[in-house]
């Protein structure tokens, strides 16, 4: 749901420096005035939404200090994790599902009423809090009906120029028994838009996570994996600050 008509919301307390959580993909809300032609269980598969995402993230603030901007609107109305002129921004197709609610669409009004409020918010806030490190968290499904190519990471990192805190989260995750993604199932020199725009740019840290969706699927396996990317982007800033 949007409240107060921001199709975004801040969780935790908010303080300077440390570690912050992005979530571009958490939620499957749709408009009521926007009728996207699709089923309504559709909404609950990945195509509309990062499935287990909001439920770290709001664990990530609410238990382990980590403040967390989530979307509140579905990436099939506009997808906050594309840059503005991407032809997919708003989809009229997903994983070989047809969107036809988006043919025709006016992107421009969707820009204007979440992309550009998401984005210009989320510019404000990293500003305001210096982060150290964010977290962009996102998560994958195990299997695309489009492809018979295997997934079988478990986690994976993602970056386009700057891998510095990657390499060390490749590395703690893999120590704990993970199989890990490098640039995996997405690159992250294709796919990075948001952090290319909020980090890359201005030279912060980032850990762009990626999570297998069945995962994390349940409230138990939120907490654990929640309890986790704390631990290890904690033990991440901390190796990056011996580096510097």
């Amino acid at each position: 749901m949007i409240l107060d008509d921001n199709p975004y919301r801040q969780v935790g307390e908010v303080k300077r420096g440390g570690i912050v959580c992005v979530a571009d993909h958490a939620s499957n809300f749709v408009p009521d005035d926007i009728d996207l032609g699709i089923p309504a269980e559709l909404l609950n598969e990945h195509v509309a939404l990062d499935i287990g995402v909001e439920g770290i993230a709001e664990r990530l603030a609410r238990r382990h200090g980590v403040a967390a901007h989530i979307a509140c609107v579905s990436r099939l109305v506009c997808d906050l994790h594309r840059e503005e002129d991407h032809p997919k921004v708003v989809p009229t197709e997903s994983d070989g599902h047809l969107i036809p609610g988006n043919i025709g669409a006016d992107i421009e009004k969707r820009l204007e009423l979440y992309h550009r409020p998401y984005h210009e918010a989320l510019g404000k806030w990293l500003d305001q809090i210096q982060p150290e490190l964010i977290v962009s968290l996102h998560s994958f499904t195990p299997e695309l009906a489009t492809s018979d190519e295997e997934r079988p990471w478990e986690c994976a990192l993602l970056y386009n120029e700057d891998d510095r805190a990657a390499r060390h989260a490749i590395r703690l995750f893999s120590e704990l028994g993970l199989n890990v993604g490098d640039n995996e199932p997405y690159s992250g020199k294709q796919l990075n838009a948001t952090m290319n725009r909020h980090a890359e740019a201005h030279g912060r840290y980032y850990l762009a996570l990626e999570i297998r969706q069945d995962l994390i699927a349940t409230r138990a396996e939120q907490s654990r994996w929640a309890a986790m990317v704390a631990d290890v982007a904690g033990r991440v800033l901390l190796a990056l600050k011996a580096q510097a």
